[in-house]
């Protein structure tokens, strides 16, 4: 596992009316501070990949559908350099992942529906000095395939 990664399983409760996850709480030790939450959706197979953040936490929840989410540990010092880690999350895996500044990280939609991600994230995005570093997906700069492997 990446160094500063984190994957919580999120409890469902459910009942005759249907189910909630409590995702984030402001006292819990994932939450960094607030900067904006947003939605991303992804259509079955695409890959929304590579980039990372110099500054900013991310914490990811993927709500409807299923991703394959891919972290790449490119920090110089860190005990995990090198390192690649891959989370399945989404309906029939609920779970939360944080995502800490200068990781590389990117998913691939594995459903056969959209899938849906929230991302709430430390910072506000600055459109005129944006913090992010991105890597084309398939060019072989971070050592990842996106392709399935059947094993």
């Amino acid at each position: 596992m990446i160094d500063g990664v984190r994957v919580k399983e999120l409890a469902v409760i459910a009942d005759q009316r249907g189910y909630l996850a409590e995702l984030l709480r402001a006292d819990d030790p994932d939450h960094v501070k607030f900067g904006q939450v947003y939605l991303s959706v992804t259509y079955p197979q695409v890959v929304k990949a590579w980039h990372m953040h110099m500054r900013q936490h991310d914490l990811v929840v993927c709500l409807r559908g299923m991703i394959l989410l891919a972290l790449y540990d490119d920090r110089d010092g860190s005990p995990t350099r090198g390192e690649l880690q891959e989370v399945y999350l989404g309906t029939q895996s609920p779970r939360r992942v944080r995502i800490p500044p200068c990781v590389y990280h990117g998913w691939k939609c594995v459903s056969p529906e959209d899938a849906m991600v929230v991302n709430v994230a430390s910072e506000l995005y600055d459109h005129q000095a944006p913090d992010e570093v991105r890597v084309p997906p398939h060019t072989g700069e971070i050592p990842y395939d996106w392709n399935r492997h059947d094993g």
